[in-house]
């Protein structure tokens, strides 16, 4: 934890994590309240995208989470640089935490794990990425008092959900049980999440500000889930056009979903803009494979050998 959030826990007139997990003297006009009365219709709504909700049963392709890594990547250095060039401003300094909630070099190592050392060069800001990190950009240099409201969205989202993310996305990935690839949910400096945000609300509702502007805060808040949820949507579609994660012994695995004649497999893996049909591709999968290479390897040899004893 940083010296300032040690030291604003040690003032007086700030409360401390055990106080804040008592205090139940929240108001209506709490910045707060307002944000979590104002956004539940936006957060359910996002909570029940199909890309949530597949990949809270662990239905999450390498590719398409990798992507999904891409996409908080830009966001987050996006929110982060408008955050440091605000971090001054008195409607924002309060909610300043660089050390404990920063995500940017957690996700550069993500990145890095899944794409190697040039992953610079292999990844590029999607276009529903780019209207959510154009907005945040409008925000930071031209209403930094509505800032909050992406910094709230994002990292509370981080601290609550993000962890059970974090778990299904190990498992359904087979990710190492040491963090590697989901550095992104693991917040090494903030030891009770429970504890800070409720922390982090309190700052919230100590913001100096009036109804006018908490209630275009919320607003805001709302816009950013509208944004979350059309990188959902875009995820979504560009998952339907990724190739099956493939079975063991290298077939694909088709989810019943789209027309079969099409070999989804299989166009989009060799990039034809069109396939009408798909034996032949099928055959040729199927001969790549050790036990059918076997098989024909000892008809072949059966074949000749009965030829031979015709010749003879």
């Amino acid at each position: 934890m940083s010296s300032d959030v040690t030291e604003a826990l040690e003032e007086p007139e700030n409360l401390s994590y055990e106080e804040l997990e008592e205090d139940d003297n929240v108001s209506a006009t709490d910045l707060s309240e307002l944000l979590k009365e104002g956004t539940k219709e936006s957060h359910d709504r996002a909570e029940n995208t199909q890309f949530v909700k597949d990949f809270l049963k662990g239905r999450i392709k390498r590719e398409l989470f990798k992507l999904g890594t891409v996409a908080l990547y830009f966001t987050y250095s996006a929110l982060e640089e408008e955050m440091e060039r605000n971090k001054d401003q008195p409607g924002f300094t309060p909610l300043y935490f660089p050390l404990e909630l920063h995500r940017k070099e957690a996700l550069m190592k993500d990145l890095e794990y899944f794409y190697g050392e040039g992953w610079r060069e292999k990844v590029q800001c999607s276009e529903a990425t780019q209207r959510y990190i154009d907005r945040i950009r409008h925000v930071g240099q031209h209403e930094p008092e509505l800032l909050v409201a992406h910094a709230y969205t994002r990292y509370m989202g981080d601290l609550s959900g993000g962890q059970v993310l974090k778990k299904v996305a190990q498992r359904a990935l087979k990710l190492p049980s040491t963090g590697e690839g989901v550095q992104f949910y693991i917040f090494d400096n903030i030891s009770n999440p429970q504890q800070f945000k409720q922390f982090y609300r309190a700052r919230l509702n100590a913001l100096d500000l009036d109804k006018g502007t908490k209630e275009r805060i919320v607003e805001e808040a709302n816009k950013a889930f509208e944004f979350n949820m059309q990188v959902f949507e875009e995820l979504d579609k560009i998952g339907a056009l990724l190739a099956e994660e493939t079975q063991e012994g290298g077939l694909p695995v088709h989810d019943g979903k789209g027309d079969l004649r099409k070999c989804p497999y299989y166009a989009t893996k060799l990039g034809a803009a069109e396939v009408s049909s798909c034996p032949c591709h099928v055959a040729l999968a199927l001969l790549k494979l050790p036990t059918v290479q076997l098989v024909l390897a000892a008809c072949v040899a059966v074949a000749a050998g009965v030829v031979a004893w015709y010749v003879m």
